[in-house]
């Protein structure tokens, strides 16, 4: 069978991989095109557009990119019209991702979606959209199969967290080693992970930096996303006691002592890895006053949000600065502070269900055309 897969980030190109990996296995004639990025593009099929290409973060930058984005929509319909695919799985990425979906739906492409939306974050309206332009849906975060059928009336499929799966079947690297590949000392790790785009880097890296002097017995790592060239991050390496590790994010964290993160997957990454966390996020001003207007939620990592409690502080806008992180970054330094913060951790992974989220999805697809 054919099937078109669409993700628009980093995150999405990670699991669209592993579903990419439990589709060639339930259905060894299928054919795959694809829009996600090299982790996709490593397990086969036919990659149409980079992620790195689709890459707007916030209100106003949308806006700025709007005529780069409709030409994307336009490419992507075409393309799909071509292939004539039995199915289109969409992964996350919903401003793209529901648009094509009317479409395909209208045109009678069976339409199953794989990480849903968060529209229990905002724009809940969408609800009606979702309803009727997704044959399928299969949800990963445990509060979400309550949210649809039990406030919306729509059958959905809690298939478990993919991250699970990511970190389970990822190659283990001696810490010896990964110190001696990347020119590590002894010293303990403190990760930081700025996100993934040049807008959100741009607004974290500078305010993270700013606290390594405050920590000379530990040594500081930057997490280079795959999809930002080195030249992007030379402007931030002129700090005493930093590192630079490029598209190695899984080895550093299981390197780490702790961690400074970028509010987003990365939040839950890093607990999965059962790394002491501090979350960050800053955006730009316009897009920041629209959304603490819209959106209701009491916190804005997925750790807190899936335990529905302040397990891991967030640094929101104001809040994120030099002294701030200094407090925080020192309390997760402490070892009873460090022990609580991983028994919730335990906790949380205990709630996101068992390993195996790409193969029940997978075999769900293939099943349902079948």
């Amino acid at each position: 069978m054919k099937y078109y897969i669409i993700a628009g980030e980093a995150s999405g190109d990670l699991h669209g991989s592993n579903l990419m990996k439990a589709l060639y296995k339930e259905d060894t004639n299928a054919e795959i095109r694809f829009w996600g990025g090299d982790l996709m593009q490593n397990v086969g099929g036919t990659l149409v557009k980079h992620y790195r290409e689709l890459a707007f973060m916030g209100f106003a930058e949308v806006v700025m990119n709007l005529k780069t984005i409709l030409n994307n929509i336009k490419i992507c319909k075409s393309d799909i019209e071509k292939f004539n695919p039995d199915v289109v799985i969409f992964i996350d990425y919903p401003g793209f991702n529901m648009r094509i979906a009317k479409w395909a739906k209208e045109r009678g492409i069976k339409t199953h979606y794989y990480i849903s939306p968060q529209i229990w974050a905002w724009k809940e309206s969408r609800i009606k959209d979702i309803k009727r332009d997704f044959d399928k849906l299969y949800v990963i975060l445990p509060f979400e199969k309550d949210f649809y059928e039990v406030k919306h009336n729509f059958p959905v499929e809690f298939v478990g967290h993919p991250l699970i799966d990511a970190i389970h079947n990822r190659k283990s690297i001696n810490s010896e080693t990964f110190r001696k590949e990347n020119n590590l000392d002894e010293k303990p790790i403190i990760a930081i992970l700025p996100g993934s785009r040049k807008q959100e880097i741009s607004k974290m890296l500078s305010v993270m930096l700013s606290v390594v002097d405050d920590f000379p017995d530990y040594q500081f790592v930057i997490a280079g996303a795959p999809s930002q060239e080195y030249s992007f991050y030379e402007q931030f390496l002129n700090v005493k006691n930093i590192r630079f590790i490029s598209n190695k994010t899984y080895d550093l964290l299981s390197n780490s002592y702790a961690a400074l993160v970028t509010s987003g997957t990365a939040t839950l990454e890093t607990a999965l890895f059962k790394v002491p966390e501090v979350v960050c996020y800053k955006g730009g001003w316009i897009s920041y006053q629209i959304a603490k207007r819209i959106i209701t939620l009491k916190y804005i990592s997925l750790v807190n949000l899936i335990m529905d409690e302040e397990v891991v502080t967030e640094l929101i806008q104001d809040d994120f600065n030099p002294k701030n992180i200094k407090v925080e970054l020192t309390k997760i330094l402490e070892e009873n502070h460090r022990k609580k913060l991983l028994k919730k951790y335990d906790d949380l992974e205990q709630k996101l269900g068992g390993i195996g989220a790409s193969e029940k999805t997978a075999c769900s697809i293939v099943g349902s055309l079948k």
